[in-house]
């Protein structure tokens, strides 16, 4: 009998546990921390510093995207989407409850 999950047929145990449960590791690609922003809180110096790094970083994707690389140009616009979700989770954020406080 053979087992499929989506078009991969599971040979072993351990392909079918990494493929049913997901990966361990992170995919190549941009750290959509980096762009996001952190889920944890962060100083104003960490804040100002993740946001410069990113601001270059998305610079040189959408130059090297002028230049003709159509992953970095993917990948300019998937940054700059990532930096306008900040807002949301922020607000989220502060408009959460103190523990011990009724909603």
């Amino acid at each position: 009998m053979r087992s499929y999950i989506g078009h991969h047929q599971l040979v072993n145990q351990a392909e079918f546990e990494e493929l049913a449960f997901g990966f361990d590791e992170r995919p190549a690609g941009l750290d959509v921390e980096l762009f996001r922003g952190p889920l944890r809180p962060e100083t104003a110096d960490e804040r100002r510093a993740r946001e410069d790094a990113a601001r270059d970083i998305a610079a040189d994707l959408r130059a090297m995207g002028e230049d003709g690389d159509e992953i970095a140009a993917w990948d300019a616009l998937y940054a700059d989407a990532l930096t306008r979700t900040v807002p949301f989770l922020r607000a989220v954020r502060t408009d959460l409850p103190e523990a011990g406080e009724a909603a």
